[in-house]
């Protein structure tokens, strides 16, 4: 990322919360020392607490070194701390109330020059949303005439496809689709970027990446934790609306576009809709044979997810699924993307594996009959990466075909850690590059894609919980992937 020019005021609704303490500041602190934004960028934090600027400057120290280690430069912080203010503001008033912070805004912008340019992150439950984008209307803090405004948006954006139009449907009453940027943060990782440059920019990819070429796609997503404090939350969500419909959706959208016509962010987005629209679940088998559901129980070392706290003691909300999807368009016809996501596992990795088909004539080589298949393993987290699988000879008198694993580990060929995902996404959004976040109708086809799952295993009576915390899922993933097909495992 290369430094942002642009002056402005970075607002965070919820300046108090565990977002803004573990995610946004130390974003911000990193992207001033490495002298990534500009001097005249000023940080106000809203919060209700009865806190004065130098009390919060304090707490926000405290989480720095914490998140920097022995890393904690003085100097540095001294640079930056002098950008953070916090104002008592309880958010929650009506219109009216917003004219002390629209007095305290325009105040700032004064003394520093900054014209009146502002990004609004809304580090806040959903429900807030809307309120604080139609009272920033209601205040005119939200014009973009001769300056701009943009407002930051967490997920979950709706709880279902009905809440989300409805949220959609009102705050578009007071702010442009545009100047609206919802965030999905799997979208600032370093290599979910990369896959655009992997795919276009080589050659020995893009021609194959076709039903033609590939035997399937895998997108894997585990977690060795469980819930742990989230309770109520994902009593709500479900790995479905945690996970699937975001995160894995978004990763799907980018292995299986089309090219774009340029790399401009609505064109992107454009083709990520498409491939979105054209997912289904059903290809003629039964529901257990297309999804399966899990949720995980107790084992020696921790408790099962019904006991988890704020959980009900016969709760039927899934923690893990693997499923079977297809895209009904011509690149991809009979290719199954097979999707593993799920809590309680043995390994915490975020991968998407494409696997290449044989060659037609290899099995006439008695010497290549025990030859794996090449594949393609882009590491999301924590190890980022690109794994390569070919075959070649062994050393030797005997002509023996081995595999060969070409690996690209990122954050050792780069000499800098990759830049966290908040930071790049605070910078894209300052840059008013909107490929990174997620657009209304992309968000649209998702939920309705989550709510045809939903539908189809309605009538499925899950006996819960049905695998072990730490194991690998429920057996009956094992059996949704076709005969000659396996679950890749690093």
């Amino acid at each position: 990322m290369n430094i942002s020019n642009e002056n402005a005021i970075f607002v965070i609704f919820g300046g108090t919360g565990d977002l803004t303490k573990r995610k946004l500041i130390p974003a911000l602190y990193n992207l001033e020392i490495e002298k990534k934004l500009s001097e005249k960028f000023i940080i106000v934090a809203i919060g209700r607490r009865d806190y004065t600027t130098e009390f919060y400057r304090k707490q926000m120290k405290e989480a720095i070194i914490e998140f920097s280690g022995d890393t904690f430069n003085e100097k540095d912080w001294n640079k930056f701390v002098i950008k953070i203010s916090y104002l008592r503001f309880d958010f929650s008033h009506t219109c009216e109330g917003y004219t002390i912070l629209d007095k305290y805004l325009s105040k700032i912008d004064k003394e520093n020059g900054i014209n009146g340019n502002r990004i609004y992150y809304l580090a806040v439950p959903p429900s807030s949303f809307e309120p604080i984008i139609n009272n920033l209307h209601c205040r005119k803090m939200l014009l973009n005439k001769d300056n701009w405004q943009r407002v930051m948006v967490e997920k979950p954006f709706g709880s279902n496809l009905k809440s989300a139009r409805e949220l959609n449907e009102n705050i578009s009453k007071s702010i442009k689709e545009k100047n609206l940027f919802r965030i999905d943060h799997y979208l600032g990782k370093e290599m979910i970027q990369n896959i655009m440059a992997i795919r276009f920019g080589n050659s020995i990819f893009e021609p194959l990446w076709n039903h033609q070429y590939i035997e399937n796609i895998q997108i894997i997503s585990s977690e060795t934790i469980g819930v742990k404090s989230r309770g109520s939350y994902y009593e709500a969500t479900g790995v479905l609306k945690d996970m699937l419909q975001n995160h894995i959706l978004q990763m799907l959208s980018l292995i299986a576009m089309e090219p774009p016509i340029s790399l401009l962010p609505e064109e992107i987005r454009d083709e990520k809709v498409k491939a979105i629209k054209s997912l289904r679940i059903d290809h003629g088998e039964k529901v257990e044979d297309t999804i399966v559901l899990g949720q995980y129980g107790e084992s020696p070392s921790h408790i099962g997810y019904r006991d988890e706290d704020n959980v009900n003691s016969k709760s039927k909300v899934p923690t893990f699924i693997a499923m079977k999807a297809y895209i009904d368009n011509f690149r991809w016809s009979g290719v199954p993307f097979y999707i593993k996501v799920g809590k309680g596992l043995p390994e915490k990795e975020t991968k998407i594996i494409i696997q290449f088909k044989k060659l037609p004539g290899i099995n006439h080589y008695e010497e290549f009959n025990n030859t794996k298949p090449n594949m393609l393993v882009i590491r999301i987290q924590p190890n980022e990466g690109i794994y390569f699988q070919i075959n070649a000879k062994t050393p030797g008198n005997e002509f023996k075909v081995n595999s060969v694993e070409m690996d690209y580990c990122q954050k050792s060929a780069i000499s800098s850690n990759s830049t966290a995902a908040y930071e790049r996404l605070i910078i894209e959004a300052i840059r008013n590059n909107s490929s990174l976040f997620t657009r209304w109708d992309e968000l649209e086809y998702s939920w309705k894609y989550i709510e045809s799952i939903e539908q189809a295993i309605k009538s499925y009576n899950y006996q819960y919980p049905n695998y072990v915390f730490g194991t690998e899922g429920p057996t009956m993933a094992d059996k949704l992937l076709e005969s000659n097909h396996k679950w890749y495992k690093s």
